[in-house]
């Protein structure tokens, strides 16, 4: 199966630079976008013929908006909008943490994908790092959740597919081979701070989710997959991997190609995003 996601920045805009012949000569088997931003009853029209559309949307206008798109000729399951892990029952999402977490089950393809759009901060504001880090540990909390499903002698639900995948813009470089300029930005720019990638650390290297796109791709600089706008970070290729694919540990053994659809130059680009592809091969999906 051949996965992607993608950051769009706004998917009307995304489309109307381009987005649509992208997704024709990649046709992913299942596509997850995030930073939609865009009316819920648009986005079939803009994605085009030949997919089902799972999404959820911000409740503050113009923000973030998340979707699962889904070859037609693949039935979804089981669909869960937004993230109540962490949270008393009953209680509602904060409207800042909306538009961010939606989660799919693809049973031919045995299978949950989640599209994920994490806060991405502001260093020098304690508000909204206060809010990033609140939604990180309900993330986390989710994680821990969805990996005990697919554990070796495991007895999941049968709504509960064996394996998953959660990816999207988590707003966070995990280690120095993930950002061009590591030192002018380590502990001073949100998504390089110390206390963000300890969140990562914990979902890697404790609760045992794979960072798939960095293991087929070894301890090399890179490939990046976001670019400031700004400046002549494209040009020069002074990225961040912000976009990631994790898997659970089967799964991820049978990936066995990423890349990042980077364009080949900064007026072909239809967002500040790449997107990342990847090929699993897995014997007995379901």
């Amino acid at each position: 199966m051949l996965v992607a996601t993608c950051n769009v920045n706004g998917l009307r805009a995304a489309v109307r630079k381009g987005m649509s012949g992208w997704l024709e000569s990649t046709r992913p088997d299942v596509l997850l976008l995030q930073e939609v931003r865009a009316p819920e009853e648009l986005v079939p029209t803009l994605i085009g013929s030949g997919y089902q559309i799972v999404q959820h949307a911000s409740r503050i206008a113009g923000r973030a908006g998340v979707a699962v798109c889904v070859l037609e000729s693949l039935p979804i399951g089981e669909v869960r909008i937004g993230l109540d892990a962490g949270l008393a029952p009953g209680a509602p999402e904060p409207d800042v943490d909306t538009g961010r977490w939606v989660e799919v089950n693809v049973p031919d393809l045995g299978t949950t994908f989640v599209s994920a759009y994490l806060h991405s901060g502001v260093a020098n504001d304690a508000a909204k790092m206060e809010a990033k880090y609140s939604h990180l540990t309900r993330v986390e909390s989710r994680l821990r959740e969805l990996l005990q499903g697919t554990q070796a002698g495991a007895a999941p639900a049968p709504e509960t597919a064996r394996h998953v995948i959660v990816a999207g813009d988590f707003n966070i470089v995990h280690t120095e081979r993930d950002i061009k300029n590591w030192k002018s930005n380590h502990n001073k720019t949100a998504g390089v701070l110390d206390d963000e990638i300890a969140y990562l650390d914990r979902w890697i290297n404790d609760l045992g989710w794979v960072d798939v796109q960095r293991r087929l791709a070894g301890d090399i600089q890179g490939p990046y997959s976001w670019w400031s706008q700004r400046g002549k970070a494209f040009d020069n290729d002074a990225g961040w991997r912000l976009d990631y694919q994790l898997a659970d540990p089967e799964l991820a053994q049978g990936a066995v190609s990423a890349r990042v659809e980077r364009a080949s130059s900064y007026s072909e680009r239809w967002s500040d995003h790449a997107p990342v592809v990847i090929q699993y091969e897995v014997e007995d999906a379901k």
